[in-house]
């Protein structure tokens, strides 16, 4: 074992184990028997590096690689070259990451690809929420996010579903837009917004959406067009799973500005940060 160049409590450590001179860990980092650690590579508080895994972040004049606090690299997985594994994401036994890893994503496979989000700070995959066979409007455990059952009505001719802006849907839209084509290695999402508020309906096909208030975090399944999902703002959100297809219709409480989006989940988690 080699720690020349660790800052910080490294907590456990193998003696099995290899962390080149410049890798920076955090504290109370567990590295299992075998796990290879090289190039540059910075490795936040709480993580814990399963055995056998490889991890490089290349040579000391590229962006390296960062894991960033509470992820689990499982046994056996492989993360190499200028990327960030944000936090709390987990990476499953025997993954392969050649992309950087969103905060709270679980990826698995050789290449790795998002399989689930780790909700409520829980560290596994959690059931994603679906809506109550009842026409109404469910809160969720997500901050102001409610999830919708409009009424169908089924005929032979064709059926319907109806909203109505302002009443079952919270607000009038200034703007829509459509997502579909979508590979379903893809996600999409990822940022929050300052001021406006969404309303997503997935038309055709079906998609999944996590929501996240910055303190709790939901996952739910859109898969019938008379089904609705109310973002407010500040909600960091997220759609990935999108089938072959899937049409995301989406309403807007605002006009685009790009000013007003959050891209960054560090900054998003300030503006949301609870007092204490």
């Amino acid at each position: 074992m080699s720690t020349t160049g660790t800052e910080g409590n490294a907590g456990m450590i193998a003696e099995s184990a290899f962390i080149g001179r410049e890798v920076r860990c955090g504290r109370d980092v567990a590295v299992g028997a075998g796990v290879v650690i090289s190039g540059h590579c910075t490795i936040g508080d709480g993580c814990v590096i399963g055995a056998g895994a490889v991890l490089d972040g290349g040579s000391i004049s590229t962006q390296g690689l960062t894991i960033e606090a509470g992820v689990v690299a499982m046994a056996g997985s492989i993360i190499e070259g200028n990327l960030t594994i944000g936090r709390q994401a987990r990476v499953q036994a025997g993954a392969v990451v050649q992309r950087s890893v969103p905060p709270f994503a679980i990826v698995s496979g050789n290449p790795a690809q998002i399989v689930g989000y780790t909700l409520s700070n829980a560290p596994s995959l959690a059931a994603a929420t679906r809506p109550a066979d009842s026409t109404g409007i469910s809160p969720s455990r997500v901050k102001g996010v409610t999830l919708h059952r409009f009424p169908k009505i089924l005929d032979l001719r064709g059926n319907l579903t109806v909203g109505e802006f302002g009443r079952s849907v919270p607000f009038e839209p200034k703007r829509y837009f459509m997502v579909f084509g979508v590979p379903n290695a893809e996600i999409r999402g990822e940022h929050a917004h300052r001021v406006c508020e969404q309303f997503l309906i997935c038309a055709q096909g079906s998609c999944h959406v996590v929501a996240d208030d910055g303190e709790n975090r939901e996952e739910f399944v859109l898969d019938d067009p008379s089904t609705g999902l109310y973002l407010p703002a500040l909600t960091w959100g997220i759609q990935y799973k999108y089938s072959p297809d899937a049409v995301l219709l989406v309403f807007a409480s605002h006009f685009y500005d790009s000013a007003e989006y959050i891209r960054d989940y560090n900054e998003f988690s300030l503006l949301t940060a609870r007092p204490h």
